[in-house]
């Protein structure tokens, strides 16, 4: 018999800006993810790729489902792996229909799959890649914020896009806000673990018009949740808890943050889950 599903709060509307739908743990069941997502007063999400071949995926998830949309990039732990053919994909494919983001590029330290030289210079190509076409980029970044901030600095002009998962400081934070970025903040925010009250208190510090939410479903699912596979629906629970952080109404905070995403995106209101 299946474990009851504890109950998720409904907020809307709601943008979870950065999931995985592509990853077999969502896309196996992605329907009725995607159902429970509606139910939650999710109305959009941004299906984020990893590889070239993942890029096709999102692409297709997106064109077949409203609501949803793809950002086409090559995380940086993959690099390595990646071919010259696969950066030739992504490319090609930043001009499919519903494509809103490119990412997901950036730099970590924390595991050692791609030299740190490859990182950098592949997070160069997303960063032109997006200026040339006018798209926000999606940023990951573990164990480098300094790293993220000096190369993200050399570029000499604001970076529209967004510093997702942020696990940083709040003088990390301050950093990324002066170049342009908006802050997402995904699971963590919840944990009990007091380790993450510094991250607590950027959710609460930081200001209303750059936050953003999201899953990074299937990881980094929220308490009462965790160790279950994420999912968009969640994204109601860390924003009330950031709400909560933040002493404000948790139905006010999803608007704030939705109308950020929406903007960021340029999603429109009406192409809906």
């Amino acid at each position: 018999m299946a474990e009851p599903r504890p109950p998720t709060p409904r907020l809307s509307p709601l943008v979870d800006t950065h999931a995985h739908l592509d990853d077999p743990r969502l896309l196996d069941q992605l329907d009725a993810a995607l159902d429970r997502a509606r139910a939650a007063g999710v109305e959009q999400v941004v299906a984020i790729a990893t590889t070239a071949d993942s890029a096709d995926a999102v692409i297709g998830i997106a064109s077949a489902r409203p609501g949803v949309f793809a950002a086409v990039g090559i995380q940086p732990n993959h690099v390595a792996e990646a071919g010259p053919e696969d950066w030739g994909r992504v490319v090609d494919r930043v001009r499919a229909p519903k494509v809103v983001a490119v990412g997901e590029t950036g730099l970590d330290r924390y595991w050692d799959d791609t030299p740190f030289p490859q990182q950098q210079d592949s997070f160069d190509r997303h960063l032109a890649l997006a200026a040339e076409h006018d798209l926000p980029v999606v940023i990951h970044c573990r164990e480098c914020e300094s790293d993220v901030v000096a190369q993200l600095e050399r570029l000499g002009r604001p970076v529209p896009g967004i510093l997702h998962s942020f696990t940083g400081t709040w003088d990390d934070a301050q950093a990324f806000l002066a170049l342009g970025l908006h802050l997402s903040f995904a699971g963590m925010v919840t944990f009990r673990n007091p380790s993450l009250d510094p991250l607590r208190e950027v959710a609460t510090r930081m200001p209303a018009d750059r936050l953003l939410v999201e899953t990074d479903s299937p990881y980094l699912s929220p308490h009462p949740f965790r160790g279950k596979t994420n999912e968009p629906a969640r994204v109601a629970v860390t924003c009330s808890r950031i709400a909560e952080l933040r002493g404000m109404e948790a139905a006010e905070l999803a608007r704030i943050s939705t109308e950020n995403a929406r903007r960021l995106f340029r999603l429109g209101g009406s192409d809906v889950l």
